[in-house]
């Protein structure tokens, strides 16, 4: 069973006073993953992804340890056939941007910049907040409370993925602060699905309309 990391997009909102406007935006492109076989445990310090697409035959995976802490009972996903977005409200009020989005200083490839929701920081006051849409033309299938969930909680999994080799995120050396360069913004073919040459990602993925919303 092919194994492969996603490819994430982010971006982010500082406020020292408004805990809504104190976000990072991820985007998790996992074409073809239902809802019955993705994994998703979201923790203050982390993010630990895992999904299987029945019509690829593919595993995604990828785990994710944070610049600093999250506020997990405050964040939101949803689900679609394409992807897992995500909007995390950062625990610390604090007006500045975070250098980057990971603990870790390695340039991690699969990790692009969404520069259709990256504002600079100076310029954010003026910016509209940029949360996914919690809903859709097709609906959703029940939304994930991960203040229920704790600290460990995930949604659904797949027999057997934590036993599974989850290497390739820490391969990829050079620093990874603040966007990267435009000649990495993330191209889509006619499908709408993200495309990048760094690694196999969901490229070339038919897309649906499953939504879910967690708050």
């Amino acid at each position: 069973m092919a194994q492969v990391t996603p490819e994430v997009l982010w971006a982010q909102r500082s406020s020292a006073s408004e805990a809504a406007k104190n976000t990072i935006y991820l985007t998790i492109s996992t074409p073809d993953v239902s809802a019955s076989s993705l994994d998703l445990k979201l923790t203050p310090t982390g993010l630990t992804f895992t999904g299987y697409s029945e019509t690829k035959k593919i595993t995604y995976h990828v785990e994710l340890e944070f610049f600093k802490e999250i506020d997990v009972e405050n964040s939101k996903t949803i689900h679609t056939a394409r992807d897992v977005e995500l909007v995390l409200r950062k625990k610390e009020m604090e007006v500045d941007y975070w250098p980057r989005l990971l603990q870790s200083t390695q340039k991690m490839h699969f990790l692009k910049t969404d520069f259709d929701k990256w504002v600079d920081e100076d310029e954010q006051n003026g910016a509209p907040d940029d949360v996914p849409g919690m809903g859709g033309d097709d609906g959703g299938f029940g939304g994930i409370d991960f203040s229920k969930l704790g600290a460990g909680g995930g949604m659904g999994g797949m027999d057997g993925m934590d036993d599974m080799d989850m290497g390739g995120a820490d391969d990829d050396d050079d620093d990874d602060e603040g966007p990267p360069e435009l000649e990495e913004e993330v191209k889509e073919d006619a499908s709408g699905a993200a495309k990048t040459e760094d690694i196999p990602t969901a490229e070339t993925a038919q897309t649906g309309a499953k939504i879910e919303e967690v708050s």
